[in-house]
């Protein structure tokens, strides 16, 4: 199972129409000094060049940029670089390719790689700085990521003490799906704190309607994957930032007390008889349920509540009302006290093997604000949504899907500590191979003991 099935499944599952036309430049003016300033969300009426007076005239340049973003998709990444090529004069190639995860590793020991690579997790990053292909940044880059980020997503883009690459596009995991016309009519309050959480989920068994929660975890080969994402956000809310990081490095091992606690606490809600399997089966249920039905019960009532990534909204049937006020939506799966604000998710990132000045300047247009809410807006023109950023100068004016608005509120929130999916970091011996399968046999049956033990034995 290579990484980009997995980001294809994971953070990428968006069910659109076809893309639509390419995105009309409407751009603010900006400050000419560093190709940044403020986007303004696109809201000016005429096109506005003076962002990109810095980068020069680049007539006649052109950047490669290669990616695993495919149609439709792509078209919002192709839309969005369009207000650099007619301002600066340069040419921008696009290539998507479904097996660039592969490929980008090839093409990089072969001296071969593009320009820029669009990264869709940090271990990859890691693999293709170390083929010594890949080149540092700008300052400019630097310093729009300084800006517009935290310091958590810089550190996803820096390789032994050295920063390489921004961050782009992003996800949050850290949601738990409800129906707000069952709340509203049953008096339910979204959960501010983890007890609130279990305290909640014990109503609904008391109330009797139906079990609170509903899941599935099958995925073809990927089977199990959504249990390390459970497992990932208990890492967070228990053990907090530091320990995750040193689970995920192995600096502590998988079978230690916070990754048990973690799991166990994951055990609470998905295997609890009592609490799942709602509108489906039993606790082994689950595991024969795919990940894209595991939700669905909350629209025929006999599910309240589903934890999945905020890609999910595309997996509710055409027609589906997601929003606040609709037939379903999400809530923050909230951490140990309301002040504590962890966040589970993605992203991707912009590295260059190449430093000519046009790759430069184009890297440095991709870090910045004016980027972030052209990109947005042309996603939500040629999909309707699916795509945000945790660039602090998006505009969420410029998301149209509720989903989005709300995703992008979390990750701009100053509270909000971000960390990425763990497995996705690990060696794919243990991310995409014994921690999905133990996973697996943890929910039909095994123990926490016996199925981090068997983890932990497997890495390498």
């Amino acid at each position: 199972m290579t990484i980009r099935t997995r980001s294809a499944r994971r953070t990428r599952l968006t069910a659109v129409a076809a893309a639509g036309a390419g995105l009309a430049l409407a751009l603010t003016g900006c400050s000419s000094d560093d190709g940044g300033g403020d986007g303004g969300g696109g809201a000016s009426s005429t096109a506005d060049c003076s962002a990109f007076d810095s980068y020069g005239d680049l007539s006649g340049k052109t950047v490669t940029v290669y990616a695993g973003i495919v149609a439709p998709e792509d078209q919002p990444y192709m839309d969005s670089y369009k207000p650099f090529e007619d301002c600066t004069g340069a040419t921008v190639n696009y290539t998507a390719d479904k097996n660039f995860e592969q490929q980008i590793v090839v093409q990089a020991k072969a001296g071969n790689a593009p320009d820029i690579a669009i990264v869709p997790q940090p271990g990859l990053l890691q693999q293709l700085v170390a083929t010594g292909k890949a080149v540092e940044p700008p300052k400019a880059v630097a310093d729009n990521v300084d800006k517009w980020w935290g310091e958590d997503w810089k550190k996803y883009g820096t390789v032994d003490g050295t920063f390489y690459a921004a961050p782009s596009g992003a996800s949050v995991k850290s949601l738990v799906w409800y129906s707000p016309k069952e709340f509203k009519d049953k008096g339910y309050e979204v959960p501010t704190t983890l007890d609130d959480l279990k305290s909640l989920s014990d109503k609904i068994v008391a109330d009797g309607d139906h079990k609170p929660w509903c899941a599935g975890i099958g995925s073809g080969e990927a089977t199990g994957w959504p249990v390390t994402d459970w497992m990932e956000d208990m890492m967070l809310r228990i053990g907090g930032p530091d320990v995750y990081d040193q689970w995920v490095a192995h600096d502590i091992a998988f079978n230690s007390e916070v990754p048990t606690q973690a799991l166990d606490a994951v055990g609470d809600y998905l295997k609890n008889p009592d609490y799942v399997n709602g509108g489906i089966g039993d606790v082994s249920s689950i595991a024969t349920t795919t990940f894209q039905d595991g939700g669905l019960p909350i629209l025929d009532g006999t599910c309240s509540l589903h934890r999945q990534a905020s890609f999910y909204a595309s997996n509710f049937p055409e027609g589906t009302d997601v929003s606040e006020n609709g037939d379903v939506f999400a809530f923050y799966l909230p951490g140990k006290t309301a002040d504590d604000h962890p966040v589970l998710g993605g992203g991707e990132f912009n590295l260059a093997f190449a430093d000519r000045p046009e790759v430069q300047a184009f890297q440095t247009y991709l870090s910045t604000d004016l980027w972030a809410n052209t990109k947005a807006k042309a996603s939500s023109d040629a999909t309707g949504g699916g795509w945000i950023s945790a660039n602090t100068g998006l505009d969420t004016a410029n998301l149209v899907n509720p989903i989005d608005q709300l995703a992008a509120g979390i990750l701009q929130d100053p509270n909000t500590v971000f960390r990425f999916d763990g497995s996705d970091q690990m060696p794919a011996a243990v991310g995409s191979n014994s921690f999905w399968k133990q996973s697996t046999s943890w929910i039909t049956g095994q123990s926490t003991k016996d199925t981090l033990d068997k983890i932990e034995s497997s890495w390498p």
